[in-house]
């Protein structure tokens, strides 16, 4: 038995008959309290630089996804899943999206990549292929997200459509991280003595620029269906 094995053989233990009766109680949604709890503590240890704290931060967070998993192997969800299905699920997932590196040898030329850049730019086309649902670059952002990191993650979809340049010069200077926390501080600071909501302000210009990102890909697909039929002759 690895170590691993281990631990989820003690997450069984705890919710099965006999054990621990607030383990038996909890669900997914309960659970999910706690797991943003044990992301941001990792997140803490990691911007700490402590090996201790970071090797037991993130045996909490693994812990949050055997405790799921166990969860799901119940069948709380319905058909029953363990965490062996959610490993291969994720492995398969991963494989999919490097063919850069699993893929076949016209895979391998037509996605080489040398860069991290390189890998970027052929990840949503990746995603694509899994999840052809999805109409929009901006399908998966999860809406939760703090404002800042929406923004960012909402900032990199529209510089991927062109509808921002990623180039073009900033009016804001700053040559590292230090300067750049103390101006988002001094905006807060200011904000807040204005009496307005930070995270409110970006969340919900956020939320504008996610609407014209919809609008130009409504108008490139549009235009697309033009040239496919030919109208324009």
């Amino acid at each position: 038995m690895t170590q691993l094995d281990d631990l989820i053989a003690v997450a069984a233990r705890l919710r099965a008959p006999g054990g621990c009766p607030w383990d038996a109680e909890q669900t997914h949604r309960s659970l999910v309290q706690y797991l943003l709890e044990e992301t941001h503590e990792l997140i803490e240890a990691i911007e700490s630089g402590n090996r201790e704290e970071i090797l037991e931060e993130i045996g909490d967070v693994l812990y949050q996804v055997v405790f799921h998993s166990d969860l799901a192997a119940s069948g709380s969800l319905g058909e029953p899943f363990d965490i062996q299905d959610v490993a291969k699920l994720t492995a398969e997932k991963m494989r999919g999206r490097h063919p850069h590196v699993f893929g076949t040898a016209e895979e391998l030329e037509k996605f080489a990549a040398k860069t991290g850049d390189d890998v970027m730019l052929n990840w949503d086309s990746h995603k694509q292929r899994e999840k052809p649902e999805r109409s929009s670059v901006l399908d998966g952002i999860p809406q939760s997200l703090p404002a800042l990191a929406l923004a960012n993650k909402v900032i990199g979809k529209a510089q991927k459509i062109d509808l921002l340049d990623a180039q073009a010069a900033s009016p804001l200077q700053f040559e590292d991280e230090a300067q750049l926390g103390g101006l988002l501080l001094a905006i807060v600071q200011s904000a807040k003595a204005a009496g307005l909501d930070s995270e409110r302000a970006l969340r919900e210009a956020t939320r504008d620029l996610m609407a014209d990102i919809r609008k130009a890909e409504v108008l490139s697909a549009s235009d697309a269906g033009v040239i496919a039929t030919g109208e324009l002759d």
